[in-house]
């Protein structure tokens, strides 16, 4: 994109492509703040329309949350079928206001047009201090690495569409992913934390190695200790794993160093797209108990790994 379009720089944009972050920032008219944007949307992954409202509502927001903000203001983009009634378009809606109206955020309109498949997510708009503001760039050796979700809803929605899932395990799975990120947020902050990213389309390993080239160091994740949806591991020995896998292996699998031990069922969870995903976040040691205490009771507080020194990369033992 940047060879055909620039995309913009100077001293008012405090991030933006350098620093392979998902959400852009500029410095505000206000003196010390930031207003942060971003954009996301996505077919259905789930067969609930309200579900699926609900969690591209909760996955277009996380980008403001990751990066220490609060959603102001969103607008929806919307992509519908002929022939999806009435009844599933106000499913989906109704889902993403409930989700909308738990952010805080003013939902001031949006777009929507007719296609062949369906398309729903939003563009958000958020804010924080500059001093607040957590990017990719910043990870320090010595930090350790917190996941709040669990990983494994690329199988999740997989078996879904093979019709192999357990309902159990879907609605464990959609729970999480409905759930927004401010909680984690809220959490870093109290933490002093600089240095996260939600896990998201580029799965685990995509999105650490993007923290990893932006600091120059290296994230070493202790593949045992990684939280996992109830069932996604079997259904990911069974060979039930989403195309996204295959192909964050092929993009990341270059700069990341996996043990001889580590399960292939296990990397390919890691490889694999998680549709609003928990954020994976780099805590100084000396913050440990203020990043634990300040966690909501649905986030979970799970020590996953380290940034160690060399060249960047990330590593899977």
């Amino acid at each position: 994109m940047q060879q055909v379009a620039p995309l913009a720089v100077g001293d008012d944009v405090v991030l933006g492509p350098s620093g392979y972050d998902d959400v852009g920032a500029m410095r505000s008219s206000v003196a010390g703040k930031v207003t942060l944007h971003t954009v996301d949307f996505f077919p259905p992954v789930v067969d609930d329309a309200f579900a699926y409202g609900a969690i591209a509502a909760a996955n277009s927001l996380s980008d403001i949350y990751a990066s220490g903000g609060k959603p102001s203001v969103v607008l929806n983009l919307a992509g519908f079928p002929k022939d999806w009634g009435s009844d599933v378009l106000e499913q989906v809606f109704a889902g993403a206001v409930q989700v909308v109206k738990q952010s805080g955020a003013k939902w001031i309109g949006g777009h929507s047009v007719q296609c062949a498949e369906p398309l729903y997510g939003f563009a958000c708009f958020g804010e924080c201090d500059e001093a607040d503001l957590i990017a990719n760039e910043g990870a320090n050796v010595g930090d350790l690495l917190f996941i709040t979700k669990p990983l494994g809803a690329g199988s999740i929605t997989t078996a879904v569409k093979r019709d192999v899932a357990n309902q159990a395990d879907v609605d464990a799975a959609v729970a999480g992913m409905m759930r927004l990120n401010d909680t984690a947020a809220d959490a870093m902050k109290a933490a002093a934390v600089t240095t996260a990213t939600d896990i998201t389309g580029f799965g685990l390993m995509g999105h650490a190695f993007n923290i990893a080239r932006a600091s120059n160091v290296v994230l070493r994740f202790n593949a045992g200790d990684i939280p996992l949806y109830d069932g996604a591991l079997a259904l990911a020995e069974q060979g039930v794993i989403s195309g996204a896998s295959s192909r964050g292996r092929d993009i990341y699998g270059p700069n990341v160093s996996i043990a001889k031990d580590v399960p292939q069922a296990i990397s390919d969870i890691c490889f694999d797209a998680e549709t609003s995903g928990g954020v994976l976040v780099c805590v100084n040691p000396n913050n440990f108990d203020a990043f634990r205490d300040a966690l909501g009771e649905d986030d979970l507080f799970v020590c996953v790994g380290e940034v160690v020194a060399g060249e960047a990369g990330v590593a899977l033992a």
